[in-house]
């Protein structure tokens, strides 16, 4: 009773109202998109071949659980938000390597505008190699009603129209809604598909194709490892600061001591969202590789999801991205910096190049134990998919997504609870949002 009374403080707030009603009517929307289909497609066909649990239909089945149902039903919003996340990850990545990109990184809100101009149109560039890649997939398995060209500019175009269009709704959300728009976007691609997966254990229980303590198991698995994904991210090691007092005027300032938080996982879930979204390119090539030509028909087994190399690679591009996005979003030197400039110290540290120098030690530690748990959590799920026999396919990219996700959104609501004066709604208390998000 009183959760759902909280709960009710939220539109208590006329701006928090306007920002969650507008993400769900984007969202809304989005969901819509979900079910308009591409002219010229099999679509029985389609869903028939990704039924199955090889070859390329095990991939397409992998990612159609990222679009949340929209790939199966070759939709015009098939693609989702994939091609804008892969541009993103590569414009970062050139930003880091090209200096005039480097120095439009450093010009504030004028370089990120321009940085995002570039990343709409290397999205769009995208979004046609992808449709093209789909759609010789397609003619390839005989799932197109009349094969050629005219066939594939349709399709490129509808796909792309739509990515684009998806892309602009992410925008939107993270404009003028609560949250990220484009992990928002993910995530609820990723939730529409739980029930479908609730009453498929129900079906296989009841047919006698899996035993009952077997279904219970699974259930209690992920609960699991949703339980340990929440404690991880909330975990911090906390840095004391202590301010020196100063009298100015007739007032004294300083004086009090706080303390700096370092998150386990200061990246939160980009690097599983950056590592999920690479992959993606070498799975298409392998699969077009392979339908083609009987010579790379051994690449189809080796980069599959469910393979060794797959979650290898995975593991590693995840580390890599913790990393990586940290060092984005958190500067030792600056943090440093502006401790001094405010008369502030660390016990025992001295102020300045050696106060950096311990944030990037212990930064480094702690980001390690983070990008490794994030990793491990990661491809616990698809152990259990391989071992137990789960009768439908959980990434466990997709549940760090979806806990991330709906962690960072509940912090933020919460934030905005707090600073009204309202309870909040989480029974754990106050939540701390992730840094750069």
């Amino acid at each position: 009773m009183v959760l759902l009374k909280n709960f009710i403080n939220i539109f208590k707030i006329s701006e928090l109202k306007k920002k969650v009603l507008f993400t769900l009517g984007v969202l809304i929307v989005y969901r819509l998109g979900i079910h308009i289909p591409v002219i010229g497609v099999d679509i029985d066909a389609l869903q028939r071949l990704i039924s199955q649990s090889a070859g390329v239909s095990g991939l397409l089945s992998y990612l159609d659980m990222f679009s949340g149902g929209a790939l199966s039903k070759c939709t015009i919003f098939a693609l989702g938000i994939t091609p804008y996340i892969t541009s993103s990850i590569m414009m970062q990545m050139l930003g880091m390597t090209i200096p005039h990109l480097e120095q439009l990184l450093k010009e504030g809100e004028y370089g990120r505008k321009i940085i995002n101009q570039y990343t709409r149109y290397l999205t769009f560039g995208v979004s046609i190699f992808q449709a093209l890649t789909f759609a010789t997939l397609l003619e390839r398995y005989n799932l197109v009603i009349t094969p050629g060209w005219g066939f594939r500019l349709m399709f490129i175009l509808s796909l792309t129209v739509g990515s684009m269009f998806v892309m602009w709704l992410g925008e939107q959300i993270s404009l003028f809604g609560i949250g990220n728009g484009s992990s928002l976007i993910i995530f609820a691609g990723i939730v529409a598909g739980f029930p479908t997966h609730i009453l498929r254990i129900i079906y296989e229980v009841r047919e006698g194709h899996t035993e009952l303590w077997m279904g219970l198991a699974i259930l209690v698995i992920f609960i699991a490892i949703t339980a340990c994904i929440v404690f991880l991210e909330k975990g911090s090691r906390k840095i004391p600061v202590q301010y020196t007092r100063r009298i100015v005027g007739q007032r004294v300032y300083g004086g009090q001591s706080t303390y700096i938080p370092f998150k386990i996982n200061t990246a939160g879930v980009m690097p599983a969202i950056f590592a999920s979204s690479i992959m993606n390119i070498p799975l298409f090539l392998t699969s077009v590789l392979s339908s083609r030509f009987s010579a790379f028909k051994w690449l189809e087994g080796v980069f599959s999801h469910t393979g060794l190399v797959y979650n290898l690679l995975i593991f590693l591009l995840i580390v890599f991205f913790s990393f990586f996005y940290t060092a984005l979003v958190f500067n030792p030197e600056e943090l440093a910096d502006n401790i001094k400039k405010s008369g502030g110290f660390i016990p025992g540290i001295r102020p300045g190049r050696k106060t950096a120098e311990f944030f990037n030690y212990i930064l480094t530690r702690v980001g390690l134990v983070g990008a490794l748990y994030l990793a491990t959590l990661a491809l616990l799920p698809n152990i259990l998919n391989a071992t137990l026999g789960i009768p439908f396919i959980v990434s466990g990219t997709g549940l760090l997504i979806v806990v991330g996700v709906a962690l960072d959104t509940a912090a933020q609501v919460e934030s905005y609870l707090i600073e009204h004066k309202y309870e909040g709604f989480l029974s754990a208390g106050r939540m701390t949002g992730r840094r750069g998000r």
